[in-house]
């Protein structure tokens, strides 16, 4: 392996029922703060909807850690969006300030990996130097 070559590292495990709670508790307002367009449309199309909104937060908290940062004033919700590239592999999709803190770290991208149960889903997410 390249010496540097990982510039951080960021992983979250995320409750589905947990997340369902939240959900059904503040509805539009959770998801509209929390995620995109793009993920809310792709989340929502799935006959159980949380495992998926679950997976998306645990990715969101695991980047938001390999930055260094957390959720917030330079790493928001919705700066994070989860896309998936022509294979269906999970591909983190940053907003111009992520772009911005993500060349700041030296950083060319982030590469991210998401599984989840029933109960609960997991993200690992790993700022890389290159490809």
């Amino acid at each position: 392996m390249i010496a540097g070559y990982f510039l951080g590292l960021g992983c979250d495990l995320c409750e589905v029922e947990r997340l369902r709670g939240v959900w059904e508790r503040q509805g539009e307002r959770f998801l509209g703060y929390t995620f995109t367009e793009g993920e809310r449309a792709y989340c929502l199309r799935m006959r159980d909807p949380a495992p998926f909104l679950a997976a998306r937060f645990a990715a969101k908290e695991a980047v938001a850690k390999a930055f260094g940062t957390g959720i917030g004033a330079e790493l928001g919700w919705k700066s994070i969006e989860v896309i998936h590239d022509e294979h269906g592999a999970p591909r983190v999709k940053l907003d111009a300030q992520g772009e911005v803190l993500l060349a700041a770290r030296g950083a060319v991208g982030v590469l991210l990996t998401l599984s989840h149960t029933e109960t609960t889903a997991m993200a690992v997410a790993a700022l890389v130097r290159g490809f």
